[in-house]
């Protein structure tokens, strides 16, 4: 169980560290060129095509150089 715990902390203090770079770089998720956006009376749908597949290429980077060293 005490691994668990670790993974727990390792993966709240990256998400942390996630909060705050994103903060500080004040990167536009959510409203890159490639996202969509729709906008009626009263109503509003965002679909955040490129912004998913950048944050899936980074968390696949990361997760592969975390693993490259582990071993």
């Amino acid at each position: 169980m005490s691994d668990l715990g670790r993974v727990l902390i390792f993966l709240g203090l990256l998400l942390i560290v996630a909060g705050v770079i994103v903060l500080g770089l004040n990167i536009p998720l959510g409203r890159l060129p490639g996202d969509f956006n729709w906008r009626g009376r009263g109503w509003s749908v965002s679909f955040p095509l490129v912004t998913c597949l950048l944050l899936s290429v980074l968390l696949s980077l990361l997760l592969w150089v975390v693993n490259h060293f582990r071993r």
